[in-house]
């Protein structure tokens, strides 16, 4: 087994590639560093001179074709959700570091709320069309788990049938390990997290969890957990959803969508803690 580790898109990110010729594995990992970092800079919602920030200050409508597909995928997770997946929840962000407290952070969110929804924008001949000026997007975790997906095909591409993939805990199992047995992860219990709370093997599968325990964010007074909800003032901070499914990107979106929103009809296998 060789191990490559790397920081990106503000998360460690390591992959664990089986492979008999050390070159081999070593120029896949380095074709999925290449790649994720270029993502990174591509869609960071913080640096000036990212995509996402050219959309948001509304210099720019005309899209790539692998960002109107993010855009086009955004949409249509958010109406399998119902809401709960939304990208455009980043036109809160700033009311986590500007409200003096928690009542102030829902008076605030209460007069943006109009703005939020993916209804607020369309994409047509390869152009992207706000109907108002305070709509933001953050592609964010989307992209993260795009990015796992992507590095799963890479490696592929370089013949390497047995990996893990660990992007901040946002994983993708290729294949078995040599000794054929799946890939076994840890989930930690939201109530003890550095306990384990159950073992969950994957194999060609993508799993993630969507934790509210973990960056939280101080408003005032109050710890709050970092995930924003339309419904919620604030989501509580002990509770975790764990999705597994074929792919990151949609097991990425269910666990986050079901944290949002509990009530929610999962569409892969969901493990919800405690």
């Amino acid at each position: 087994m060789h191990v490559y580790r790397f920081e990106a898109m503000s998360t460690p990110c390591e992959l664990h590639i089986y492979a008999s010729e050390r070159t081999r594995a070593d120029m896949a990992a380095q074709a999925v560093v290449h790649e994720t970092k270029r993502l990174e800079r591509r869609y960071n919602y913080y640096h000036p001179d990212s995509i996402v920030t050219a959309l948001n200050t509304r210099s720019r409508d005309r899209l790539d074709t692998e960002t109107a597909f993010l855009l086009r995928q955004a949409q249509h997770f958010y109406r399998r959700t119902n809401g709960a997946f939304d990208i455009t929840l980043a036109t809160l962000k700033t009311l986590q570091s500007s409200a003096k407290t928690l009542e102030e952070f829902a008076q605030q969110k209460e007069r943006l709320l109009p703005y939020v929804g993916c209804e607020h924008f369309t994409i047509k001949k390869g152009k992207i069309r706000f109907d108002n000026p305070h709509t933001q997007i953050d592609l964010g975790g989307f992209v993260k788990e795009y990015a796992v997906d992507r590095a799963a095909g890479i490696l592929r591409k370089h013949r390497i049938d047995s990996a893990l993939i660990n992007f901040g805990g946002d994983l993708f199992a290729l294949g078995v390990k040599p000794d054929a047995t799946p890939f076994v992860i840890g989930i930690k219990d939201p109530l003890h997290p550095t306990r384990i709370a159950r073992h969950l093997p994957i194999v060609d599968q993508a799993l993630t969890t969507s934790a509210s325990y973990e960056r939280p964010v101080r408003i005032g007074s109050e710890v709050v957990s970092h995930v924003l909800s339309r419904h919620e003032k604030s989501i509580p901070l002990q509770r975790s959803v764990t999705a597994i499914a074929p792919s990151c990107l949609e097991s990425g979106v269910c666990s986050t969508a079901l944290l949002a929103d509990p009530d929610l009809q999962p569409f892969c296998s969901v493990y919800v803690l405690p």
